[in-house]
């Protein structure tokens, strides 16, 4: 038997508010003399959704802000109630929903300890052998005994992350909270959770926007969008449609805004970036492993003297993955006012299917400081050929093309 069975649950809000005791009265009246009231619109958080979950599953819940996955969580949690549809959940669930959630802010970190695992059915004595292990992993001895509403976030929710992982619950709900803290907690954190997958076989549900960390620990993914569950199934399936769907989001997005980003001394500005294919034709995508030129056009209303350019990539969370730079190679040129055009051919684009950015850097004469400077200046997918979608980012953004052999 599931150990979590989820029927046809919808969760409908509505939407707006009375402006305040007139509009209230008006519509009271308004139903006491059976006549016309005004109906605010309604919003379907969650529409129709079915699925069920087996003991020691670990599924991924992921999708958009404003998909549903947080609603659907605390409906698993008992924290809120479905409009319509039903929800059975068999065994005690220890929620991490949001930070502070489930922690009183009047009562001290070890009374906390204490009432989150009353509230689970846990023995005080039980809780008592567990005390020193929650408190030694939330690394606050120091403030244990002082209230919560003195915490810091960070501080909340190593303590509500301690008490979730630690109590013997059936079931963990976890959103969002393993990117909160400093990252070797965040490391603690991941060590956790894997342990509790690997060696305990906890039925746990992961809301995560880190795509990677989804793909790494759960077993099954779900896709959420719009209220509706869009997929489920096995974890580089869905992750991969979801990448797919970002990247072309993300570049849109970008088309849109402009760069990110930029620093202008004035003298010098790039007027086009370009992608060109081998044959020279303009393009917004490009293939994995092809060879590319990326041409800038830019316009100069000085005179520069021994002029130097940079050409970066990066991802479109700003990690820099590759950055070329001329250095010496026009040290003896002059650019005179005018527009120029500069291209940098890549053989080989090395990078693994994706969405990424281009930066632009500038200078020259004796200026150790950029003339121009831009970020995120043209975003471009990466597909593998013969393929219409992108294909998973596998465990890293660059192939090593080995040869393998085998000896012996």
């Amino acid at each position: 038997m599931a150990i979590i069975e989820v029927k046809h649950l919808t969760k409908e809000y509505k939407l707006g508010a009375l402006t305040g005791i007139k509009d209230s009265f008006r519509q009271g009246l308004a139903k006491i003399t059976g006549r016309e009231t005004w109906q605010r619109e309604r919003f379907k958080a969650l529409d129709d959704v079915n699925f069920s979950i087996e003991e020691g599953e670990v599924v991924g819940i992921i999708g958009h802000n404003g998909a549903g996955k947080s609603t659907l969580l605390k409906h698993l949690a008992n924290i809120t109630n479905p409009t319509r549809g039903e929800v059975h959940v068999r065994g005690s669930v220890a929620p991490l929903i949001e930070v502070g959630a489930g922690l009183n802010p009047e009562l001290t970190g070890r009374e906390n300890i204490y009432l989150n695992g009353a509230i689970l059915g846990i023995p005080r004595k039980k809780i008592k052998e567990k005390l020193d292990e929650i408190i030694d992993f939330s690394e606050l001895e120091q403030f244990i005994d002082t209230p919560v509403k003195r915490y810091s976030s960070g501080m909340t929710v190593k303590l509500g992350f301690s008490i979730a992982t630690s109590m013997d619950a059936d079931i963990l709900v976890v959103d969002e909270v393993l990117a909160v803290g400093d990252l070797a907690f965040q490391r603690k954190c991941f060590d956790r959770m894997e342990e509790l997958i690997k060696r305990q076989g906890k039925t746990i549900l992961l809301v995560s926007h880190n795509i990677r960390q989804v793909e790494r620990m759960c077993e099954r993914v779900i896709l959420m969008n719009q209220g509706v569950m869009a997929a489920d199934g096995r974890p580089k399936e869905i992750c991969t449609r979801f990448y797919s769907e970002n990247d072309e989001k993300i570049k849109l997005q970008t088309a849109k805004v402009g760069g990110a980003r930029r620093e202008m001394t004035g003298g010098v500005e790039v007027k086009q970036i370009e992608l060109l294919d081998k044959s020279g034709r303009g393009v917004e995508d490009v293939d994995y492993a092809d060879s590319l030129i990326i041409r800038l056009t830019i316009v100069t209303s000085i005179v520069l003297n021994k002029p130097y350019f940079g050409i970066g990539v990066h991802t479109t969370d700003f990690l820099y993955l590759a950055t070329e730079n001329t250095d010496d190679l026009f040290q003896e040129k002059t650019l005179y006012p005018g527009t120029h055009v500069i291209e940098m051919k890549v053989s080989s684009f090395p990078f693994l299917p994706g969405a990424y950015s281009i930066r632009v850097g500038i200078g020259g004469g004796d200026i150790s400081k950029p003339l121009f400077y831009e970020e995120s200046m043209f975003t471009f997918l990466v597909k593998m050929p013969g393929r219409h979608i992108r294909s998973t980012m596998k465990e890293g953004f660059v192939s090593l093309s080995p040869e393998w052999t085998l000896v012996g």
